[in-house]
């Protein structure tokens, strides 16, 4: 009995040890360690994160993935760690241009490559920057909103926005003043009121009290997937499918879904391709560690494509959910 109270007691030390090692990045597997952070558990990080993943394991690389959660302390903790345990190289979705700058460099300057997706960072010592082109895509789906204006609607037109300029102040201004750009000018056309709300729930709150405060709203424009759904599933709760619709941003099942849904409130949705983003992202870093030539990535920043996504076009809905659940 107590031999295997014994053996019980070891094996269980044994476990928790292993469990902390693994945990701490330090399994000792003879492959190079690198890790991909992102900043959120929304579906478009996901898949960066995938990309990430799959990159780094096709290459033979042990690979450790990261998620700050918007926590600027926790970003510089995750490099800190990089460095001091010997992972070789990192692919990072950073929280800010502008908070992350110095320890991005901090840990380039102690030896870790550093690859970034959704910044257009340009940086002489990282691997490369890879990121779709904000603006363009308000742009995009601007145009979108300015011929549903055209079509549907006169008079007075009466937009709310809902965006996340106190996460990402530059990537949420860049998309909110393309879709902008697009339809200002238009006759009739009023802003009403802009907000911030970028996780699901909380942008159903958000556009919910919009729609009570502004009730002859005809459009709400969100600049991520979290507030397009949220502010989709806050028309159709306040009993406005048929009188608001909704443009929004990013490409997920949830969003084919909601364009494909009879309630017809999400018009259209410009999606970013963020596995793509993250494979590219991944794969400077690969080459770097490696020691082959990058210089063609190396301090430059790269434009990936978007796709729009209408509900006029559901052959278009088709492709894309197909395309994304191969990469799921």
């Amino acid at each position: 009995m107590k031999k295997a109270l014994s053996i019980l007691l070891v094996l269980t030390i044994v476990l928790v040890l292993g469990g902390q090692i693994f945990a701490a990045g330090q399994a000792e597997t003879g492959r190079p360690k690198v890790a991909g952070v992102v900043f959120q558990e929304d579906q478009f990080m996901k898949l960066l994160q995938s990309g990430y993943r799959d990159a780094a394991e096709s290459a033979g690389f042990d690979f450790y993935p990261g998620n700050t959660n918007g926590d600027a302390a926790k970003e510089a903790e995750f490099l800190n760690t990089y460095v001091t345990q010997g992972y070789k190289g990192l692919a990072i979705s950073p929280i800010s241009e502008e908070a992350s700058l110095k320890v991005l460099t901090d840990a380039a300057n102690k030896g870790l490559l550093i690859g970034i997706s959704n910044h257009e960072f340009k940086l002489p010592f990282l691997t490369g920057a890879f990121t779709s082109d904000n603006y363009s895509l308000g742009v995009t789906v601007g145009k979108a909103a300015a011929n549903y204006i055209k079509e549907n609607l006169s008079g007075d037109v009466k937009i709310a926005i809902v965006q996340y300029k106190t996460l990402l102040p530059e990537q949420s201004f860049a998309r909110s003043s393309g879709f902008l750009d697009q339809i200002r000018d238009l006759p009739g056309v009023q802003i009403v009121t802009d907000q911030d709300a970028w996780m699901q729930d909380k942008a159903i709150t958000v556009a919910g009290d919009i729609i009570t405060a502004h009730g002859d709203i005809d459009i709400i424009f969100a600049a991520n997937e979290g507030g397009t759904i949220g502010s989709t599933m806050a028309v159709k709760n306040a009993g406005k499918a048929g009188q608001i619709v909704v443009f929004g941003f990013d490409g997920s099942e949830q969003m084919v879904q909601l364009l494909k849904d009879p309630a017809n409130i999400l018009q259209a949705a410009i999606a970013q391709d963020p596995y793509t983003i993250g494979v590219k992202t991944m794969e400077s870093v690969i080459k770097a560690v490696n020691g082959e030539d990058y210089s063609d990535t190396k301090g430059q920043s790269f434009i990936v494509p978007g796709i729009l996504l209408e509900r006029s076009n559901p052959a278009g809905l088709d492709a894309f959910l197909e395309d994304l659940k191969s990469k799921m």
